[in-house]
């Protein structure tokens, strides 16, 4: 299997948290939020019927299934993948739907060539906007199919997927199963340009910067940490980012910042009790909770997610303060849901929104490239909205086959 994640749309048609949650695994089979494949999940009595599942980035869309399967089933990564799923499972409570206990991990790097019951799987590096990503080649006796997972070249390591592109070409591939997250609609930025206008904001702020951003995203960390050190700031990242990024930290070729007290602190959340990975953090740093932020105001770049809001209250942001929303724009109703909240707040405490982000996905004319240069007989979309556009617009350069949903 290429990646086994959790349609989270799908199962948001059947369940609300917390009021209306599954109980266990049947559910999640019945409406289809599952794939119903015999031998693949801990809680089938079935011999396995697959030898290896490969992930190719952390993401729970890619990766979050393979808390269901069946213990004799090897799950491999990257290893900063797994750190990654790892540490994100040790943050959450204890559920069927988390519970990573017994699973057999392989981890692999770009150069590794993995054999799987007759199958060759070579993985390779791509950019992406979480560490750790890749795509592969995989060699069959039919041919060769190579998979994107989810890429992009805009990144600050495009070299990567350019890397990657070059391979899968000299691998003359009879498929290629291609990811099209930003076919229906694609915006042109760059890391680079990013910061710039991060770091312009950030100047002509003499208050507190409030800013969210993914929590794994090393990329956007060192962004906003190069801006806090240009700008005399210091960067103060949640207790969940500097639980994750600790671990990376052992992660080879990451350079990630580190959390020093003069350019990174940790900020705390104001609670009465603290899960145990909480407990870690604040053990092993010095944190500032809300009082010292509302002093250090001037100073200060916050990270600042949605569930941290309510600390607004006691930070009392100054008049001609901001908040910078670094990540992608809600695309469902849920998210338009919790933006609308956002925005509630920022309306409430008198802060600007400044939407200043790049995708983690590639766009579809670099896409185009992509597929003109790997030539493959036949092109496979996964990860779109839009196939049918997909189809139509890539028609050109590759013959296109639509997937379809397996039977039941």
């Amino acid at each position: 299997m290429l990646d086994f994640g959790v349609s989270y749309s799908e199962r948001r048609r059947y369940y609300i948290e917390p009021w209306l949650s599954p109980k266990d695994e049947r559910g999640l089979l019945e409406f289809g939020i599952l794939p119903d494949l015999k031998g693949l999940y801990r809680f089938d009595e079935a011999a396995p019927l697959i030898d290896g599942v490969f992930i190719s980035h952390s993401h729970a869309d890619h990766a979050s299934g393979i808390s269901f399967l069946n213990r004799a089933i090897p799950v491999y990564c990257g290893v900063a993948a797994q750190t990654i799923i790892e540490g994100q499972a040790e943050m959450r409570p204890r559920s069927f739907e988390t519970d990573l206990s017994g699973l057999r991990f392989q981890a692999f790097k770009t150069g590794d060539t993995l054999r799987v019951n007759g199958l060759e799987v070579k993985p390779i590096h791509v950019d992406h906007s979480v560490p750790g990503a890749y795509g592969f080649i995989v060699y069959a006796s039919e041919g060769t199919v190579v998979y994107t997972g989810d890429f992009r070249v805009h990144g600050s390591k495009s070299n990567l997927t350019w890397e990657f592109v070059e391979k899968a070409g000299e691998s003359k591939p009879m498929a290629l199963i291609c990811e099209g997250t930003n076919m229906g609609e694609a915006y042109l930025s760059s890391e680079r340009e990013v910061k710039s206008k991060v770091e312009e904001v950030v100047r002509k702020t003499d208050k507190l910067v409030l800013a969210d951003f993914s929590y794994a995203d090393v990329d956007r960390l060192r962004t906003f940490h190069e801006v806090a050190v240009d700008t005399g700031r210091k960067l103060a990242i949640s207790m969940r980012q500097a639980f994750i990024f600790e671990k990376l930290q052992q992660c080879p070729g990451l350079a990630l910042p580190k959390v020093d007290g003069e350019t990174v602190v940790v900020y705390r959340k104001g609670k009465k009790r603290y899960y145990r990975w909480e407990e870690a953090v604040l053990n092993r740093f010095d944190v500032k909770d809300s009082d010292e932020i509302r002093r250090l105001q001037e100073r200060v770049i916050l990270v600042c997610s949605l569930p941290d809001l309510k600390e607004l209250i006691e930070i009392q942001p100054q008049p001609g303060s901001v908040f910078i929303h670094s990540a992608s724009e809600p695309v469902d109703e849920e998210g338009l849901i919790e933006f609308e909240k956002l925005t509630s707040w920022l309306d409430h405490f008198g802060l600007p929104l400044y939407q200043i982000h790049c995708s983690g996905h590639i766009t579809p004319i670099e896409l185009k490239e992509v597929i003109s240069r790997i030539k493959p007989k036949k092109v496979y979309p996964i990860h779109t909205e839009h196939p049918a556009q997909f189809a139509r617009y890539i028609s050109g350069y590759a013959e296109v086959e639509l997937p379809k949903l397996a039977p039941t």
